[in-house]
């Protein structure tokens, strides 16, 4: 961690670096015990929403709350939480928000049913417009049926 930091300071203010340095300084240098560990948890932290960005899972956020739920997700993965336990834990904690998928409840029943009704809604208005102009019958006056009748009889 100091040999990082050193390397921050000393390369700060050369040109060229900053965005390399500030780019490897995000990355997560973690251990696992084993490689189901390793995929448990990165399928966890692809699953969970960052609380302050928008639409951005944990693996893909720089900001420092994504890192400490990144590390959070970390220890109770160590520690032999299950994956419902750490879903349960962090919705507990930050909320829906933070789930991709949330729970159908009465707090969360407008987010699954609006996309339903605008699309039912969206069907109706179809299938009122196409029959709206089917409904309509062509009335002719006289005069007009006449003339049809004498261009009809013109073309034999």
């Amino acid at each position: 961690m100091i040999a990082r930091m050193a390397l921050l300071v000393l390369l700060s203010g050369t040109s060229g670096f900053n965005g390399a340095v500030l780019a490897a300084s995000t990355v997560d240098v973690l251990t696992f015990e084993s490689a189901q560990q390793q995929r448990r948890y990165q399928a966890l932290i692809d699953e969970f929403r960052c609380p302050k960005c928008l639409n951005t899972n944990l693996s893909g956020s720089d900001a420092p709350i994504a890192q400490d739920l990144r590390r959070s997700v970390y220890r109770l993965v160590r520690d032999g939480q299950s994956d419902q336990q750490i879903r349960d834990f962090l919705q507990q904690r930050y909320g829906d928000f933070v789930l991709y998928k949330p729970p159908f409840s009465g707090r969360t029943a407008f987010i699954w049913l609006i996309p339903i009704g605008l699309l039912l809604i969206g069907a109706m208005v179809l299938f009122a417009l196409q029959n709206r102009g089917r409904r309509r019958p062509v009335a002719l006056s006289a005069q007009e049926t006449q003339r049809v009748d004498r261009l009809l009889a013109d073309d034999d």
